[in-house]
């Protein structure tokens, strides 16, 4: 249990708070935060991006404090400088047509191999790496956690909204980042050195230059010994991060637990796996998913019920129960697409969809 470290990667937007609109600030943000950010900030693919990436931390508590730091301090100098930050998958109705590319190779790189594709990529997301030193067991966890991708995906849902458009999905961020090669569900492979054997035969042949450029909703990270959990939409509230995360960690001890007693969760095909991912693509934590063992649709709520039964047995020891009983208060408030839906039908202004999720960010800082 102590190896299971926690990692956690944010994507956010940088907003006028005059028109609620994305505005190209980032390197402003860099250059007045250098001293305190340290290497835990950086610019992302838009210039009206923002990433951060906490320390690595021991536990779940150490994971909220570093959240509530590094929002604390980006929200701050975003002040400084008339701005303000948005955790969310997509902006309300800014146009990726309208945004600057960061000056970088890799950025450059991207749009001339990716074209059009790349240039729309107006996306935030959250990314969490749960440590397994163990690089077999790595492989093991990803092939069976790819089944709970749909159920931790439809937790974060946070972009119902896309060019002014309600788009009737609660997340249509993956809808735009599966139109990359290389995304979506992980392929299946029997141990880390098949892994790597793909992974060199993608070099070799190029199609890729080096590992990070596999963007699948869960691998092996590259270069840390961590499993990278990158389904999940940019999470509005703190809580909810943690929450998540909470639960990330305490499912990998628990198919670790299972597998010291020569226990595995079944392997399902991709596809049926994929039927899944798309109805939480577009109901969230109000769909059905599809439950194959049983062969038969259940609600959503009532499968995060299980998994936090399923899971019971471990929080304790990891000392997570707080943090993952906020997955509840999701069940019944709904996610950050549940509020930014209601707002808008309240108000018909995508302007206080933005103002209200400015405020969320920073709830608790």
């Amino acid at each position: 249990m102590e190896d299971l470290t926690i990692g956690i990667e944010e994507e956010y937007q940088i907003i006028d708070p005059e028109t609620r609109e994305l505005t190209s600030f980032v390197s402003e943000m860099l250059e007045q935060g250098a001293i305190l950010f340290r290497d835990q900030v950086k610019p992302e693919f838009m210039q009206s991006q923002i990433e951060i990436g906490s320390l690595v931390c021991r536990n779940v508590r150490e994971a909220r404090q570093e959240v509530i730091r590094l929002r604390s301090i980006v929200g701050e100098i975003a002040d400084k400088g008339n701005r303000k930050i948005v955790a969310a998958g997509t902006h309300p109705f800014s146009r990726w047509q309208d945004q600057l590319v960061t000056d970088k190779d890799r950025y450059k790189g991207l749009v001339d191999d990716m074209q059009m594709i790349a240039k729309r990529l107006l996306i935030f997301g959250m990314h969490v790496h749960i440590g397994i030193p163990n690089p077999d067991l790595r492989i093991d966890i990803m092939n069976q956690m790819t089944y709970f991708v749909p159920h931790i995906f439809a937790l974060s849902t946070s972009s119902p909204f896309w060019d002014g458009e309600n788009t009737g999905l609660k997340s249509y961020r993956s809808v735009v980042f599966e139109n990359l090669p290389r995304t979506g569900l992980p392929k299946y492979f029997r141990s880390y050195g098949g892994y790597e054997r793909y992974v060199d035969t993608l070099i070799k042949t190029n199609c890729i230059q080096e590992p990070t450029k596999i963007w699948w909703d869960i691998r092996p990270h590259p270069t840390f010994p961590t499993v990278e959990f990158r389904m999940c939409d940019c999470v509005t509230k703190i809580e909810a991060v943690i929450a998540i995360a909470a639960l990330l960690q305490a499912m990998v001890a628990k198919l670790i637990k299972l597998r010291r007693n020569n226990q595995t969760w079944r392997i399902y095909r991709r596809g049926l796996i994929a039927e899944n991912k798309w109805r939480a693509v577009k109901d969230g934590i109000e769909g059905k998913l599809i439950d194959f063992g049983k062969e038969t649709e259940i609600p959503v709520r009532l499968l995060m019920e299980e998994l936090l039964e399923l899971v019971d047995d471990v929080v304790d020891e990891l000392g997570t129960r707080e943090g993952i009983n906020y997955i509840r208060t999701i069940i019944k408030e709904g996610t950050s697409a549940d509020r930014q839906i209601r707002k808008y039908n309240e108000t018909k202004d995508l302007k206080t969809v933005v103002d209200m999720l400015a405020d969320e960010t920073i709830l608790g800082c």
